[in-house]
């Protein structure tokens, strides 16, 4: 039984060999994307032009097979050109050779500045490369090569492609490729040799001409002539002939207000190091024939002041150190600090003095005990000074993070009314010679919500900038904030109005800082103007100015007032004339009260009569009150409370969370018309006898409807009545008017109550952190940092600079006009502004070593910038004249002072002019024998070899050949294209 069961287990074991093998299934996958791609049959293009390799636009698709479990990406690489006439497209062409193999041998292209290795090497339009996916994996032994280059030739085979296809061979790193290219009865071989070290017998062109010939094999004795294109590139190092102009800033020096060779209020600029680090020379022989030349191990004709022509690049430094970028990244990372500045700076500065106070059982005694007020005389000048008191209470003057000159000199520029005993006007803008037109820099704070550029705070964040990189640090920056409150206290409670700040209400286009100094400033004035009126009777002067008022302000004024009632006169001066600060509690008789009360009430014109008219500003020009005929005086009226955008935002918050209920609409409505039953008031108390009518005439001329009737008798009379939205029950403005009482501004409860909100801004400011600091006074800080940028731009006039600083300014104002940016966004515009400063700086670099402005003759200097412009923006640029043009004579200048630098012992014999050493060569022929030596040996040294030979037979038809080799110290690369006639092989 066991013999029978054998046989059995054998018939199922029959393996199917139909089935696709992994290597059948990996050659599929291949012919699906070229496929896909349609990259089938043979598609020929235009020739190819001068220079279209570097000057038009590459593009390329990529997709992803696998060969079992191992994973390549297959990537089309093409230039995109203008597609030609379909109908030659259609055509197939059987004796036409294939697209790349034509452009194997045109020369219009060789050694682009700019281009994928392949398209330098083989100098093709389009190829296709599979490559491992992984960038660690590497396909290595020489089987699987062998087995991806069988599956490329099947691929192309069995499609018809006519494009290259390459695989990428060995470790990534060593740009290591192999492929293949098939045309009908043609085909093109794609080799390559990678070497370590290069053999001596290959270190010259009569050595690379041998392998050429050899490889290619061919039958013919007398061999087709070899065309040849050179390029030597030559790297100039040394630098040391040129001093970099840019000086490190002197940290110690401290002269006359300037700090490190800077003023306060100015930014650095520049790089602190030569951001051009490398110069290339390529000089290039694009033309030679096999025989013209002579190049071998004992002589050669390549000398580089012959060559034809000259292409330079730079190497720019990667990364240099930059001064601005450095002054607006060190301030950046203030933000991220999380210290308060107590603990920044130790102790409290703000303890009050001596121990005895901070003991409780004293406190009674201190507050009833008599204490003489101590009047001293106060100046101006010993402002700044006397804030610091404080601070040096608990902490010795060594132990003070700021050297007293530094802060006393920040302190000046920043308040620059306290070198004077007569203070300035608080209003008037501080003059800081801006180079940047008034507008610009208008539109510029406006889209960056930051400050003036002649302003208090800009100026305070431009001075922190400069204490946290050169003085102190963080240290230094709290320690100047704790100066800059104290300041603002003092000047609060002396009355000193705050300098560089407008006047007015805050802007709220400004940031958040400038605003709360803004609205500092705006109580300073009222407490000012209240203190100021205290001292002078303004009763006996008030009927005057009103007079004066209306004398001022002519009729055609006084409508326009009438329309914008926020621009009535409203100065606080003529009403400030009342005894207490707070304005909380009325001093009005029972009289007084009554009347109001049954006035309002009733409405009755007798009660209102009796009162006496007050606080009244002039006389409206035609309107007269409806019942009794009197004129209409327009009243002295409360202006509305200043307002930051953080209190808006707050109230706006009440508001909204009051609901939609009746009880809360009217609770908002209630908290809304403060400023509305003020003025109201005021009204009742200029006009006796008013009625709401005449209020309404004056405060919303839209709201009362005049219209032309007949009355009994027949005329034609003007009848005038509330608006709908007035007659509304429960109307908001008849419950206001019911509820005002004849009562002068200058009687009634504040509306801003500036000692309160004081207040409050010096809370806010006492508690911020470096870091909230920071965050305020960012925006202000790139604001600077991009007028700096133009300023220098202008200098140098680079249109691609001009380009990015429009590109920084749009990213800024999208990004800082939200109110906590993140700052990831934040370090991408100082990145921006950072690269700016370094092309700036590339630009001087390399002015100052081609000399542009030692240039006598004006054509020359014109060329030799523009030259300079190119090289910023181009990879690789032309030198016209090659070696005996203005530019190239200069370069090579160059290179003999590095020569003679690195061969010479004697320094000041290194450092002769380099015409005195032209001079000393003699004659043409003895220079042009010396001239290889002004050189150093080159670099690299590329050579490209072609020719049209028939292989691998005599009768076979002549294909192109090409070989590229480059040779560097450390590299020695062969790229072979080799084709051959498979029609009969």
């Amino acid at each position: 039984m066991a013999a029978d069961s054998e046989p059995e287990s054998e018939v199922f074991e029959i393996t199917d060999f139909t089935t696709a093998s992994e290597w059948e299934r990996f050659i599929s996958k291949v012919e699906e994307v070229l496929n896909d791609w349609k990259l089938i049959g043979n598609s020929l293009g235009k020739p190819l032009e001068k220079g279209i390799f570097t000057s038009g636009t590459w593009e390329e698709k990529s997709d992803e097979i696998s060969f079992a479990d191992f994973k390549f990406s297959v990537t089309h690489h093409y230039l995109v050109q203008d597609s030609t006439d379909k109908e030659g497209k259609d055509e197939v062409l059987e004796d036409v050779i294939p697209q790349s193999m034509q452009d194997l041998l045109c020369m219009n292209n060789d050694f682009p500045p700019r281009a994928h290795c392949l398209v330098r090497w083989y100098g093709l339009r389009e190829f296709v490369v599979i490559a491992p996916a992984a960038n660690h994996d590497a396909v290595l032994s020489e089987s699987k090569c062998n087995l991806l280059l069988s599956s490329v030739s099947i691929a192309l085979g069995n499609t018809g492609c006519q494009v290259p296809l390459f695989v990428q061979i060995h470790h990534k790193w060593r740009r290591m490729y192999v492929g293949e290219c098939q045309g009908h009865g043609v085909r093109t071989d794609f080799e390559m040799v990678h070497l370590r070290k290069v053999p001596n017998q290959y270190t010259h062109l009569s050595g690379l001409l041998d392998i050429f010939k050899s490889k290619i094999g061919c039958p013919l004795t007398p061999l087709p002539p070899v065309s040849i294109a050179i390029r030597f590139t030559y790297v100039l190092q040394d630098w040391q002939q040129y001093f970099w102009p840019q000086q490190p800033p002197d940290i110690d020096a401290l002269v006359g207000g300037e700090v490190g060779g800077l003023e306060f209020g100015k930014l650095p600029f520049g790089a602190c190091e030569d951001p051009i680090s490398e110069l290339h020379l390529a000089t290039t022989w694009p033309h030679l024939t096999e025989g013209i030349i002579v190049d071998n191990d004992v002589y050669s004709d390549l000398d580089p002041i012959q060559a034809p022509h000259w292409s330079v690049r730079v190497r720019k430094a990667e990364n240099p150190q930059c001064l601005l970028g450095d002054f607006v990244t060190e301030f950046f990372k203030i933000c991220r600090r999380k210290e308060s500045t107590d603990e920044i700076l130790g102790r409290s500065t703000f303890e009050e003095e001596g121990r005895e106070i901070a003991d409780i059982t004293h406190a009674l005694s201190k507050l009833t005990e008599p204490a003489p007020v101590p009047i001293h005389k106060l100046s101006v000048s010993n402002m700044v000074h006397s804030a610091k008191k404080k601070i040096r209470k608990h902490r010795g003057v060594e132990e003070s993070p700021l050297n007293n000159d530094v802060l006393n000199t920040i302190l000046l520029f920043l308040f620059p009314d306290a070198a004077s005993e007569k203070p300035l006007d608080g209003s008037s803008s501080t003059d800081n010679n801006n180079p940047v037109s008034e507008s610009e820099g208008y539109n510029l704070y406006n889209q960056f919500k930051s400050a003036p550029s002649d302003s208090l705070t800009y100026k305070l964040a431009l001075c922190l900038c400069m204490i946290n990189f050169y003085h102190g640090g963080l240290k230094g920056v709290a320690h100047l904030w704790q100066e800059f409150v104290l300041e603002m206290r003092f000047r609060w409670e002396n009355n000193f109005l705050i300098p560089g700040l407008a006047s007015g209400p805050p802007d709220l286009r400004c940031c958040l800082l400038h605003q709360k100094l803004q609205m500092l400033n705006c109580c300073i004035e009222r407490k000012k103007a209240r203190d100021e009126g205290r001292k002078t009777n303004t009763s006996d002067m008030y009927p005057g100015d009103a007079g004066r008022a209306g004398d001022q302000l002519g009729p055609d004024n006084l409508k326009d007032m009438d329309k914008e009632k926020g621009d009535v006169g409203k100065s606080w001066d003529s009403w400030s004339d009342s005894e207490e600060e707070f304005f909380e509690c009325l001093s009005d008789t029972e009289e007084l009260k009554g009347n109001g009360q049954e006035s309002s009430k009733k409405g009755g014109p007798k009660e209102m009569t009796s009162l006496k008219p007050e606080g009244r500003l002039y006389q409206h020009g035609k309107l007269t009150l409806l019942h009794n005929g009197e004129p209409l005086y327009i009243p002295v009226t409360q202006e509305p409370a200043p307002m930051t955008e953080d209190l808006l935002e707050e109230q706006s918050e009440v508001l909204a969370k009051l609901g939609t209920s009746a009880e809360g609409a009217h609770l908002r409505a209630r908290m809304q018309s403060a400023c509305l039953l003020s003025d109201m008031e005021s009204f009742k108390a200029a006009n006796p006898g008013c009625f709401l009518e005449d209020f309404v005439r004056w405060y919303s001329p839209r709201d009362y409807i005049e219209e032309e009737v007949i009355d009994e008798k027949g005329n034609m009379v003007l009848k005038g009545e509330l608006s709908a939205r007035m007659k509304i029950p429960s109307n908001m403005w008849v419950e206001a008017w019911e509820t005002a009482k004849p009562i002068p501004a200058r009687r009634q409860r504040r509306l801003f109550d500036d000692t309160r909100e004081a207040e409050k801004v010096l809370h806010y400011l006492a508690v911020q952190k470096p870091a909230d600091l920071a965050r305020h006074l960012l925006p202000c800080v790139i604001h600077a940092a991009v007028l700096k940028v133009k300023e220098e731009e202008n200098l140098e006039n680079i249109s691609s600079v001009k380009k990015i600083i429009k590109q920084i300014i749009t990213h800024s104002s999208k990004v800082l006009h939200f109110p906590n940016p993140e700052d990831k966004k934040l370090e991408e515009i100082i990145h921006q502004i950072t690269n700016v400063e370094a092309i700036i700086a590339r630009a001087r670099s390399l002015k100052a070593k081609f000399g542009t402005e030692k240039c006598e003759q004006e054509e020359e200097k014109e060329d030799l910038e523009r030259f300079v412009s190119c090289l910023l923006e181009q990879p690789e640029v032309l030198v016209v004249g090659a070696g005996r043009g203005h530019a190239g004579r200069i370069i090579h200048k160059l290179f003999v002072n590095a020569h003679r630098l690195t061969e010479s012992s004697d320094e000041a014999a290194a450092m002769a002019p380099p015409e005195e050493e032209l001079k000393r060569m003699g004659s043409p022929e003895e220079r042009r024998q010396n001239s290889v030596s002004d050189f150093p040996p080159p670099a690299g040294r590329e050579l490209i070899l072609r020719t049209t030979v028939p292989r691998p037979a005599p009768y076979s038809r002549a294909l192109p050949q090409r070989m590229y080799s480059v040779l560097t110290k450390e590299d020695f690369r062969l790229a072979g294209a080799f084709s051959s006639d498979t029609s009969f092989f």
